[in-house]
């Protein structure tokens, strides 16, 4: 949903009723994006602003299912690492 209302495009009804129906786990892990580290790819293929905005646009939904967001510090792989698993005890 997050990415067709970054699009502009409707959510369909079904889309929205499977988003309430089939629940993620309350708390949800959440990346921003890092400019000191963003690179365009093969794999990577948005501009930073797209993934700005597709970040803010992932936040809106996400908190209007009533997700609790947990940011992911910008930092090494090993200190995300070690944040996630102290947000998981």
């Amino acid at each position: 949903m997050g990415y067709l209302k970054l699009e502009g495009l409707p959510v369909p009804e079904h889309v929205h009723t499977a988003a309430q129906r089939f629940r993620y786990h309350r708390r949800v892990f959440i990346a921003p994006p890092w400019p000191e580290i963003y690179e365009q790819d093969s794999e990577r293929t948005q501009s930073y602003k797209e993934a700005e905005r597709t970040y803010e646009s992932m936040v809106m939904t996400y908190t209007a299912y009533g997700y609790e967001l947990v940011h992911l510090p910008l930092a090494s792989v090993a200190k995300r690492a070690r944040f996630v698993t102290d947000a998981l005890r």
